[in-house]
């Protein structure tokens, strides 16, 4: 009652409002982000360079390098962070720490190399004032900040609105024409009309960003459909080339890294496996695989001995959640994907690559090639023991399911490139070490 009465509450209200606004405006803008970043910190520590000196007893040169390194560390972590999270479905908040850490990470390793003097705590001090920064950013983002568009009902631009994670605003020719929003939706392959025409030129040409329908769901979703060669011609899906052949020598080097290890933890699992039920460890079929060759895969065995297909059949070939056939052992090895790791030897024969879209059985990928338009444009690429689809969906089966699967594949082929597949790998380690994601 006091609130009410008080003339001014009003008043305090709107202040709190638009000081809030403000907020979201200012940690929207990039540049300001990693300019408040560089002064908490690099110039904060910097400014703290005599009593650091006192504390630690370092050099004015000591700081200097300090102050260029941490300078350069959080411009890169910056940089890193914005290219793991432009890709849609993404949590931000959980490549803070990968993408600092590993620019910090080579700013140091740089320093060791070349044996050049610096502090200690200061780089402890502008990573903890680094990571706290970009976290409150998020917050703020993620609390307050949700995007706006307004959408042209015209063709098929209305069926964006059953997308989580904006709003929709269906508009009218009578509309102001110049409403503040992100962007606006509209199906650029109808036929609109004249007013509807000016509209879209009216928001163009105030700097409102048009975005055709499909564009949009892609952005938002992590997935391109295809239904005509018109719309998403076959050229405009082709991978790079060049990093195609690049992709080729990370694996050989990822495996060159790993395998070591890999080959100690598949020891202790092929004992495990065996000591079980008695059967036999390694299990084999046929896929199709690159360029719609077939080949070989090896996994651990995650099934009973009397189930594993012998006919090659379609049912036989699929695998469901809480499947009876799955072992015990076999639900870990499955939600931790260490089944796969025996594919390691696919991919120094050049069958697989550690990321890529999922090699099917031979009587499944027959089966949804002959019910889905354009699945077998997704053998355009190696395939993985990870991939898009399968950080973003899971194991599925069934038709209906595998089309969703087969739109996030198309999304991986069109967006290929060295950050997508950073950003997968992060999301398949998060998987392994906690199993959250997993199917």
């Amino acid at each position: 009652m006091d609130q009410i009465a008080n003339p001014e509450f009003p008043i305090y209200i709107e202040k709190r409002k638009l000081f809030r606004h403000q907020l979201i405006a200012l940690c929207s803008r990039r540049r300001v982000q990693l300019s408040i970043g560089l002064l908490l910190g690099a110039l904060f520590p910097y400014l703290m360079r005599f009593d650091l000196a006192f504390a630690t007893k370092i050099s004015a040169q000591n700081q200097l390098n300090s102050l260029m390194a941490t300078i350069l560390a959080i411009t890169v972590g910056y940089w890193l962070y914005r290219q793991l999270i432009r890709y849609p479905s993404i949590q931000s908040a959980y490549y803070i720490f990968p993408a600092f850490i590993a620019a910090y990470g080579l700013v140091l390793s740089a320093f060791f190399f070349l044996r050049l003097d610096y502090s200690r705590l200061f780089f402890a001090i502008s990573f903890f004032n680094s990571i706290v920064w970009f976290l409150f950013v998020h917050i703020i983002s993620i609390r307050y900040s949700r995007p706006i568009f307004d959408v042209i009902p015209f063709g098929n631009a209305e069926s964006v609105a059953s997308i989580a994670g904006a709003e929709w605003q269906v508009i009218s020719t009578e509309q102001p024409r110049f409403t503040s929003r992100d962007g606006l939706v509209v199906d650029l392959r109808a036929n609109l009309t004249d007013d509807w025409e000016a509209l879209v030129t009216e928001r163009a040409l105030s700097g409102t960003p048009v975005y055709h329908y499909k564009q949009l769901k892609e952005n938002l979703t992590g997935r391109v459909e295809i239904e005509h060669l018109s719309e998403n011609t076959l050229g405009s899906l082709l991978p790079d080339h060049f990093y195609l052949k690049f992709k080729r020598g990370l694996d050989l080097i990822g495996v060159a890294l790993i395998l070591p290890f890999a080959l100690a933890l598949m020891c202790v699992v092929s004992l495990w496996v065996r000591l079980d039920d008695g059967g036999p460890v390694f299990f084999r079929q046929t896929r199709m695989g690159y360029r719609g060759q077939e080949f070989q895969v090896w996994k651990f065995r995650t099934m009973r001995t009397a189930n594993i297909e012998s006919a090659g059949t379609v049912d036989s070939a699929k695998t469901r959640d809480d499947d009876e056939r799955i072992t015990r052992i076999g639900h870990f090895l499955r939600k931790t994907r260490i089944d796969e790791l025996p594919q390691i030897f696919n991919i120094i024969k050049g069958e697989m690559s550690w990321i890529g879209p999922r090699p099917e059985a031979v009587p499944l990928s027959m089966l949804y090639q002959s019910k889905l338009p354009y699945y077998r444009y997704r053998h355009i690429v190696r395939p993985g023991i990870t991939g898009w689809a399968q950080v973003n969906q899971g194991h599925v089966a069934e038709v209906d399911e595998v089309l969703d699967k087969l739109h996030y594949d198309f999304f991986y082929i069109k967006n290929f490139s060295i950050w997508l597949d950073l950003l997968i790998t992060l999301r398949t380690i998060r998987v392994v070490l906690t199993g959250f994601g997993a199917r």
